[in-house]
């Protein structure tokens, strides 16, 4: 047999033993550590008025609980109006539960349950919500804290964020209470005052439950939702947030001699300053499959099949190949490394001043796997020897951890949102943003992010913009699906 006989040889039998091998792990591959709840029985929806709940919302959603970057411009008055508004708007709910107001105005009301040694649930929606960017009120169809219903939609400010779970769950609750509903669980609604603001109302409430020895069984807040046309499947997917990142800010400050702009030196303390950002941006962390991000991939791609299914099964084959994938687009990129992001600059007060300061914001949202620790570590290595001073400018929120899911917790989530959507794909997912919820991580066995709202991508690009609308569908889905879960869990 000649030497080129061999070698082709040889290489077909190595090609035979890989596809074999990627066949295999083809075949048998499935999700690790996701179950889907389908063992429960859920408990049945009361009955309540959807016209009204529908009305309450809109209601709310004149109320301008307006949490502004600057705290001193909000209208603490209309906190105030909110809370009596609840009061007089969900009697039975009053009468059930205890309310307790904390100074700054985040809410808790405790229901409690008729077995003492069950670990309760803690279900959060929070009162406050982003401004209106000025100059475009007009580019609305209908003022954005009028409230409006039309076109099968209340719509304005809040009612996805988060006015939409905040009355959805007042809903249920009030549904329950008048059904005479008992809980054998304890139940906890928490509502921070300023979760759009830094979240200090939930941090707040988390050390009155702590002291109150409170460890619940699971936290649910907001964070995803069912995504109807969800990548990879093009399909209806039911992504409960496991965790979510981190966040930090990094000041990187050059100081200079300033002086005349008309004598420039040869670096300015803007271009060490631009030298020194340039570098961080220049040395971003590694895309990584792993984490919720991967599970979520995993999970799509079992149920797509083919050859997506043979990659995801096959990584040690093909893992570049999803690395350059996931790393294509901004949005699916931010779920599988830590995000770097340049996002304020500041010089000298004139044009013709040379700064003795200059310094810029760099915002980081911090995979689970990495700590803010790996953040300054990473961009001191990027400066070298630049002369620049690099600090937090407040102290970092590390990544959250990981949730679940398999827990009791995440079942009856998952069995809750799955009744209403019966054909989804249930994954894990890594929320990008912050939440409330990461608050209650001392207090809660497990916590969760996740709306029953059913959404296009194209849909989720209003919350936070204009036109900001809840579907008077996806508000009966939420209403439903609280009432379900908490029928469920706690009675």
């Amino acid at each position: 047999m000649g030497k080129g006989r061999a070698i082709l040889l040889g290489g077909l039998a190595v090609a035979a033993v890989v596809a074999g091998v990627v066949a295999v792990r083809t075949a048998g591959f499935a999700p690790a550590g996701i179950t889907d709840g389908g063992d429960l029985r859920l408990a049945a929806t009361p009955p309540y008025d959807l016209d009204a709940a529908v009305r309450h919302l809109s209601a709310a959603t004149q109320i301008q609980t307006v949490s502004h970057q600057n705290a001193a411009e909000n209208q603490v008055a209309e906190w105030d109006r909110l809370h009596a508004w609840l009061a007089t708007t969900y009697p039975a709910t009053h009468r059930a539960a205890t309310r307790t107001i904390l100074p700054n105005r985040t809410l808790i009301y405790h229901w409690p349950g008729s077995d003492a040694s069950l670990a309760p649930i803690i279900l959060m929606a929070h009162q406050d919500v982003v401004p209106i960017t000025p100059g475009t009120e007009g580019d609305w169809k209908y003022p954005p804290f009028a409230g409006t219903i039309a076109e099968k939609a209340v719509w304005g400010r809040g009612t996805v964020d988060d006015k939409g779970s905040l009355i959805g769950l007042f809903e249920a609750v009030e549904a329950l209470a008048a059904s005479g509903f008992r809980p054998k669980r304890g139940i906890y609604l928490v509502s921070g005052h300023d979760e759009e603001a830094g979240g200090s109302g939930a941090k707040a409430a988390a050390a009155t439950l702590k002291a109150a020895g409170v460890h619940a069984l699971y936290t649910l807040d907001e964070g995803s939702v069912v995504l109807r046309d969800t990548p990879i499947i093009d399909g209806p997917a039911i992504l409960i947030g496991v965790a979510e990142k981190g966040y930090a800010t990094l000041k990187v400050t050059a100081h200079a001699p300033g002086g005349h702009s008309s004598m420039p030196p040869a670096e300015t303390g803007v271009t060490t300053l631009a030298k020194a950002v340039l570098a961080i941006a220049d040395k971003p962390f590694p895309i990584e499959m792993r984490g919720p991000g991967a599970g979520m991939v995993e999970a799509l791609a079992a149920h797509k099949g083919g050859t997506t299914k043979m990659a995801v099964a096959n990584q040690w084959l093909f893992g570049p190949l999803l690395k350059r994938e996931m790393a294509a687009s901004p949005s699916s990129a931010a779920a599988f490394h830590t995000t770097i992001a340049p996002t304020m600059l500041e010089g000298s007060p004139k044009e013709n001043v040379l700064p003795q300061t200059a310094s810029a914001l760099i915002n980081y949202r911090i995979a689970p796997w990495n700590s803010s620790a790996d953040v300054l570590a990473r961009a001191r290595a990027a400066v070298g020897d630049t002369p620049v001073k690099l600090e937090w400018v407040n102290p970092p929120n590390e990544p959250s951890r990981v949730s679940s899911s398999q827990s009791a917790g995440w079942k009856y989530i998952v069995a809750a949102a799955r009744a209403d959507a019966p054909d989804a794909v249930v994954a894990p997912y890594l929320v990008v943003a912050a939440t409330d919820s990461r608050s209650m991580e001392p207090v809660s066995q497990d916590v969760y992010r996740f709306m029953p709202m059913h959404f296009t991508l194209k849909e989720t690009a209003m919350i936070h913009g204009t036109n900001e609308h809840m579907t008077v569908d996806s508000f009966r889905r939420m209403i439903d699906f609280y009432a379900r879960l908490i029928a469920t869990s706690a009675g």
